[in-house]
């Protein structure tokens, strides 16, 4: 059983949203919060595998929450939604801690998969957005201060887990990865395993943000 916390300051979209999950035997849902603070607040009480997580919210909004609730250590885990040509602010989201976002006009079953995927520690990020969204704004984030660390980290890869990090860095898929490389795809899962072991991220979307910020992908000009 998968539980989750619906996190939207708009009460019609919380409804559709229970009605959907109710809808699926294997997903149970927790409880419902209106704003951020409450989520982090619902979120330590009830301890649910997946917050569902809305960013423009008034009062505290999805960033800050996202942020309390990853730094808490908890067990639960953020699937951010959003509406990308309004929202400005998924990156900051997903260098909060979020495992994910997907657009709040994601077809039903993308959103069950989603959820399925983050509860079981994977991360959820569909290729064409992370380009979309890394391209408009990594080159307005700045490099952190670790960035020494970060060095270090990269310097512990093989090539091959090097050149795997460069196309996770671009939103390729494993399917593209292992077609491009000529891999099993079960091969490329073991290497984005240990790429993610060795430059300590959490998963798939801390691995591309760590690619942007050295410098592995870039946004594309023109």
């Amino acid at each position: 059983m998968t539980t989750v916390l619906i996190v939207d300051d708009h009460q019609l979209q919380r409804y559709a949203f229970r009605m959907l999950l109710e809808s699926v035997p294997e997903i149970a849902v927790l409880g419902e919060a209106a704003h951020g603070a409450e989520a982090v607040r619902l979120a330590a009480e009830l301890r649910p595998d997946v917050v569902l997580m809305d960013v423009r919210m008034p009062g505290m909004d999805g960033i800050e929450a996202t942020r309390r609730i990853v730094d808490a250590g908890d067990r639960s885990r953020v699937l951010v939604l959003t509406t990308f040509d309004l929202d400005e602010y998924v990156h900051a989201a997903l260098r909060a801690g979020a495992s994910g976002f997907l657009l709040k006009d994601a077809r039903p079953e993308e959103l069950l998969a989603g959820i399925r995927a983050v509860a079981a520690g994977d991360a959820v990020i569909a290729p064409a957005l992370t380009r979309r969204l890394l391209d408009e704004y990594a080159q307005h984030v700045p490099r952190p201060v670790e960035a020494a660390v970060q060095e270090a980290r990269l310097k512990a890869l093989t090539d091959r887990e090097r050149e795997i990090l460069v196309a996770v860095g671009k939103g390729w898929t494993n399917t593209e990865i292992a077609a491009h490389f000529v891999l099993a795809e079960s091969t490329v899962k073991s290497h984005v395993r240990r790429i993610l072991a060795k430059i300590g991220a959490r998963d798939r979307i801390q691995a591309v943000i760590f690619a942007y910020d050295l410098g592995l992908a870039r946004p594309r000009t023109g």
